[in-house]
């Protein structure tokens, strides 16, 4: 049942990774990396979640944690892809927006892990 889970979930990640892409590209015309910054924010703000909030107040099992978790975020999430897009910048002499583009993705993802880490783990 977990591979199923991995597999299903894999497949919708990567389905709304693609319609991200079509999304942001329907409003966004840069060479900047958009959809993949928000996808992986979106990607750890769903893991996130999960994992520091809802897993303990919903009672979610492990075939739910690898559904969403290993499949669905594994799936959405690009960081091989931010890795290519941002080597490209660089390998065209786009400097600032490759190192903007590391900044952004990095310091929003590590971010909204600890507000919502802080936002669930009561005060001590």
């Amino acid at each position: 049942m977990n591979i199923v889970a991995i597999f299903i979930g894999g497949g919708l990640g990567s389905l709304c990774r693609y319609g991200v892409g079509k999304l942001t590209a329907s409003y966004l015309t840069s060479s900047f990396a958009y959809a993949t910054l928000f996808s992986n924010v979106l990607s750890t703000l769903i893991l996130a979640s999960l994992v520091y909030f809802f897993q303990d107040k919903m009672g979610l099992n492990d075939t739910w944690k690898l559904f969403v978790v290993t499949g669905f975020c594994g799936g959405f999430s690009t960081f091989s892809t931010f890795s290519f897009e941002t080597f490209e910048m660089l390998k065209n002499g786009q400097s600032i927006m490759a190192i903007t583009n590391v900044i952004l993705s990095v310091l929003c993802c590590l971010l909204l892990l600890y507000v919502i880490y802080k936002i669930s783990t009561p005060s001590a």
